[in-house]
């Protein structure tokens, strides 16, 4: 069995973490781009589909009590959440701040 040294131990360690940080960026790249062709639309998820935040006591994505509910958003294409429908909306159209539902 062949001994290696401690320096080349450590450039192996180097060149994989260099190249996991690499991988890494690029594979966030596009996370970041769609992150900025979208916004936060609030009242326009469906019951258990909405992307983030469901008022108090719960958790995430999923966890919406109603369709349509004020405090649970989702990600839409920037410039279409107050032209998407929204049942409780006082504008019938999804909002870009949390709202209190009216009746449908």
């Amino acid at each position: 069995m062949k001994a290696t040294s401690t320096t080349s131990r450590y450039a192996t360690v180097a060149g994989l973490a260099l190249a996991m940080s690499a991988a890494l960026t690029i594979a966030a790249s596009p996370i970041a781009a769609q992150a900025a062709d979208t916004e936060k639309c609030f009242g326009v998820a469906l019951k258990g589909k909405n992307d983030c935040k469901a008022g108090a006591g719960t958790t995430c994505a999923g966890t919406s009590k109603v369709d349509f509910q004020g405090n649970a958003w989702s990600m839409v294409p920037k410039g279409t959440c107050e032209k998407t429908v929204s049942k409780t909306s006082p504008t019938g159209f999804g909002q870009t701040k949390e709202f209190k539902e009216v009746k449908a």
